[in-house]
């Protein structure tokens, strides 16, 4: 008999019992699940979220998008984003590859949450019933948001990083987000260097434009090579993560709190904490959204240079 965790939903003010809205997914593997098996739908729940891959299969110079129901409803691609034997769900993206938008220079294979779950009279974008703010926000958007505060956890490896390209863009990946609506309040690094046994993790949280800089937070090993000086190389990390080595995350926001998260099997967790106070996300109009899979972060490298990345557990919560 399989072993399956259940899917419990509540989106927005039509389906919620209170009037701050909760919404919560987990997207969770069955174990003992048939080997055959290769569309993530198949044991993945994804009616709560959309995905990019490199492709432009119609050509109109953007990477595809798959909505929610059409990704729910099998779809796989054999190279960037299928079911893998051991019940993963696969993320891959090349250097080479389409892009988003004309203002991504990077290419991606990533999840990107929508509440909204199929129901397309909410808007992708905007304070409504698809996306969620922090519990800061005025009382207008909360009351018309799909969530309150939020918190993204999963379970993954790495298996892939780029081995290519200029020194400070080799071997990065982006693997968990919360995007606002031009911000992103955090994005969370894998990166191993090709002379290293083990890679390093890492978080940017960027204020919105106008209310600071971007500050940068090691968790394990550094971030080094940074912005500030890119020809920099980095020490091994301590007790860093190989590649194919299973770890989780967990990102968390309550109000202006972001805490950021690393589990590992037998070690202590790692946290991190920012005050958002002074970030300017408190104000009104403020959206967020979570993403995860895998976002390159090298466009220097070799064409067919790649990151990738398998997640074995996947659960949003607001």
């Amino acid at each position: 008999m399989m072993n399956t965790k259940t899917l419990s939903v509540a989106t927005s003010k039509k389906f919620a019992l209170s009037t701050i809205a909760t919404f919560a997914v987990a997207l969770t593997i069955s174990a003992g699940a048939q080997a055959e098996t290769k569309a993530p739908s198949d044991k993945f729940d994804l009616l709560g979220w959309t995905i990019s891959v490199p492709v432009d299969s119609n050509n109109d110079g953007k990477s595809d998008q798959i909505k929610e129901k059409e990704l729910a409803g099998g779809y796989s691609d054999a190279e960037f984003f299928y079911l893998d034997e051991d019940g993963g769900m696969v993320f891959k993206a090349p250097i080479a590859g389409a892009k988003t938008s004309k203002n991504t220079t990077y290419t991606r294979s990533e999840l990107r949450e929508m509440n909204r779950r199929g129901n397309t009279a909410y808007k992708t974008k905007g304070v409504n019933g698809n996306n969620w703010v922090f519990s800061s926000a005025p009382q207008a958007d909360l009351k018309a948001a799909a969530g309150v505060d939020g918190t993204l956890e999963a379970t993954l490896k790495v298996d892939h990083v780029t081995t290519t390209g200029e020194n400070w863009q080799v071997g990065r990946v982006i693997v968990g987000q919360i995007h606002a609506n031009n911000d992103e309040p955090i994005r969370l690094y894998y990166r191993k260097l090709p002379q290293h046994e083990t890679g390093s993790i890492y978080f940017a949280h960027e204020p919105r434009k106008n209310f600071g800089d971007e500050t940068w937070h090691d968790m394990i090993g550094n971030s080094l090579p940074n912005y500030w000086n890119q020809d920099a190389t980095p020490a091994e990390p301590k007790d860093g993560i190989k590649l194919g080595e299973v770890f989780s995350y967990r990102i968390n926001v309550t109000g202006n709190e972001l805490t950021a998260t690393i589990m590992r099997e037998g070690k202590d967790d790692i946290v991190k904490t920012v005050d958002m106070s002074k970030s300017g996300y408190d104000e009104g109009g403020q959206y967020m959204y979570f993403k995860a899979g895998v976002y390159n972060q090298n466009k220097s490298g070799k064409p067919d240079d790649y990151v990738q990345a398998t997640f074995y557990d996947l659960n949003v919560t607001h």
